[in-house]
């Protein structure tokens, strides 16, 4: 009897929980800032923009994972030049369970020019500050470019951080690669 009880008590708390779980004010989901488009004429104002798509060899694959630190799991790159200086990539990663998408210029000497969050699907406090994407600016990929080395963690945003940091240095290895890479287009690349 005293059993019968006791589970009753323990199915209602839990049963209360429940509902007072899901009445709870959860935290607002981030969304989609700007468009592919918006963000290319962010980058390039006025400049033309060309799209190219481009298919890694399994060594250009290797070699971009190697110098990331990070593993390069598509063959497909897309990237888009400008004429007035700079190629933009997109990289759309999970942070936690959900996706950000960033914009990620380089410019002509390896360094990224300008980082932009298009969409982020995880809740919004989760973001870090526009200040901490401008830390990236004018890095080439080195031993620095780390967390807790040239790039400040951010208290809350642990995994954001590790996510965009590892994607910046993924996009910039695919770069170096890419240039470097002597029969890319049939011509010489410097």
């Amino acid at each position: 009897m005293r059993f019968d009880a006791i589970s009753r008590r323990a199915a209602a708390a839990a049963a209360g929980t429940l509902v007072l779980a899901l009445w709870a004010p959860q935290p607002a989901a981030g969304g989609v800032f700007l468009t592919r488009d918006e963000a290319l004429e962010l980058a390039f104002p006025g400049c033309e923009v060309d799209r190219e798509t481009l298919y890694l060899t399994r060594d250009e694959r290797r070699r971009a994972a190697d110098l990331a630190g990070a593993r390069v799991d598509s063959r497909l790159v897309v990237r888009y030049r400008s004429d007035c200086g700079g190629v933009a990539y997109f990289d759309v990663h999970r942070v936690r369970t959900l996706t950000e998408t960033v914009m990620i210029v380089v410019d002509s000497e390896g360094r990224i020019a300008r980082l932009e969050v298009m969409s982020f699907l995880e809740p919004e406090e989760y973001i870090p500050r526009r200040s901490w994407y401008d830390q990236f600016l004018r890095l080439r990929l080195d031993s620095k470019l780390r967390l807790k080395r040239s790039i400040h963690a951010v208290t809350g945003a642990t995994l954001t951080t590790r996510a965009t940091t590892d994607a910046v240095r993924r996009i910039l290895a695919l770069d170096q690669v890419l240039r470097k890479d002597p029969f890319r287009d049939g011509e010489l690349v410097p």
